[in-house]
């Protein structure tokens, strides 16, 4: 058996050396991986971002729509059998049909491939054929990506990370109380350890509805199939010198080490792992709605974000000896229709600010990345309001919970980034002076012309961003 296994391995190895040698000679799909935390909007953009690549009229940033060298867009098979097929007909007609809606949220990974055909640039383009590129899209929701830090923790440091933020949360009140009944280095016992879970999962979804981002492990908010199983039923506990054997905190501690192997590490191998292009999707607008504590954790967020991934550049050799780097990250600020263009600028400043030390750390790696502000699907209109003597710049569009008609002015974003992320760091309980608010509206009735797809902001220049070079 030892032997067939070695067999298995050097076949196995020599399958992905002739698998790499081939991509690398003559091409190979170009995968981007979009993720974002809760209410970041990835349904959303893949949806937009596919139906305008494939009807290219609002696409004038993206050179090789503008220059009209993209000659066809079509949709392909899935192409990997046991990854869900991206739902794209049923989101679009979610957005776009007689009662549009916002579609579901991302609860699992998916995929989908758009095959486009593109004529060459450049001097030579008359001699040379049409050539396709084939986009494999991965979603996957950004819950699962935060874990990916876990994998460098022990159960006894992770413990100590989540505990020291709890103590000063009202949403972790429940769980703090069932935790004070527990005694880590008594006996294991089934029904304890599952109220635990329990109460740690409810503070986990209070602490993503307040607007808070470390809400690791993420498979707890996203369990799937795997829900009420042991390596979903654990929670952190205070650090003990020598916890016995069959002891409440050994048992948390296995199940713990079982879910990084079991869950996180097959994600980072079988998906995460494979992706060349990266938009981490952001909801600014509402971290800076929920306050001070929110904006900061979303700072670290991102930075967590990013120390999971592997940038660099994939050059010929790297791709022929099976490395993989992601290439381009895109740091997006969502829900730029939410604000009038004049706050535009204001936006992605903070945007860029925000993800600063997240795109250091890439840039050094050998990465290019950006910031920007945009909508994959624009639901407002804009006008300007008469107030006290002056002018403001507002938003129109449909309130999603009562369904009607409103002009909004959320507030002044500041000029400078700082004046957020100061007080952010220093444990600021309000700013911007109480007046800043976010509104939540629903798509509008859209009439789509032939050729173009659903209106956006900056989605062109995005695209541009990741794939306008391999196009």
């Amino acid at each position: 058996m030892v032997i067939t296994s070695l067999a298995d391995g050097v076949m196995s190895g020599v399958e992905s050396a002739a698998s790499g040698l081939s991509s690398a000679l003559f091409g190979r799909p170009l995968r981007l991986g979009v993720t974002g935390l809760a209410r970041s909007g990835k349904t959303v953009f893949i949806t937009a971002l596919v139906a305008n690549l494939m009807d290219r009229g609002r696409m004038l940033q993206l050179t090789a729509a503008r220059e009209g060298r993209i000659e066809a867009a079509f949709l392909q098979p899935q192409p990997d059998d046991t990854v869900p097929r991206f739902d794209y007909e049923t989101h679009l007609a979610a957005l776009t049909g007689p009662s549009p809606h916002w579609p579901d949220s991302t609860r699992a990974v998916s995929e989908l491939r758009l095959s486009l055909k593109v004529r060459p640039a450049g001097l030579l383009s008359g001699l040379q054929g049409l050539r396709t590129l084939h986009l494999d899209i991965v979603d996957y929701p950004g819950e699962w990506l935060l874990d990916l830090a876990l994998m460098d923790k022990s159960y006894a440091e992770w413990s100590g990370d989540v505990l020291a933020r709890l103590a000063s949360r009202p949403q972790a009140q429940q769980f703090l109380a069932e935790k004070s009944k527990a005694v880590p280095a008594g006996a294991h016992d089934e029904p304890q350890a599952q109220g635990l879970a329990a109460a740690f999962t409810e503070y986990l979804r209070a602490a993503r509805a307040a607007g808070f981002y470390d809400c690791t492990p993420g498979r707890f908010l996203l369990p799937g199939d795997l829900e009420g199983s042991p390596v979903l039923t654990f929670a952190p506990l205070p650090s003990e010198a020598s916890p016995p054997r069959g002891s409440l905190w050994r048992e948390m501690e296995r199940r713990y080490e079982a879910y990084k192997s079991k869950v996180v590490k097959p994600f980072f191998r079988d998906h995460f792992a494979r992706i060349d292009r990266q938009v981490v999707l952001v909801d600014a607008l509402s971290a800076i709605h929920s306050g001070p504590q929110a904006v900061e954790d979303l700072r670290h967020a991102m930075a967590d974000i990013l120390s999971a991934f592997k940038p660099g550049r994939n050059h010929f050799l790297t791709r022929l000896l099976g490395g993989k780097r992601v290439e381009k990250i895109l740091f997006a600020a969502t829900k730029a229709d939410h604000l009038h263009h004049a706050q535009h600028g204001r936006m992605t400043a903070i945007i860029e600010a925000l993800t600063r030390e997240a795109q250091d750390r890439a840039r050094f790696a050998g990465a290019e990345t950006a910031a920007l502000a945009m909508a994959s699907l624009r639901t407002t209109t804009e006008e300007m309001r008469a107030h006290d003597g002056g002018e403001l710049p507002c938003v129109r569009g449909t309130l999603l919970e009562s369904g009607k008609q409103a002009a909004f002015y959320p507030g002044a974003l500041p000029e400078d980034p700082a004046q957020l992320l100061a007080p952010a760091r220093q444990g600021a309980e309000r700013w911007l002076e109480g007046d800043y608010q976010a509104m939540a509206f629903a798509p509008a009735p859209l009439t789509l012309k032939h050729d173009s797809g659903p209106p956006h902001i900056r989605l062109d220049r995005a695209a541009e961003f990741l794939i306008g070079d391999a196009l």
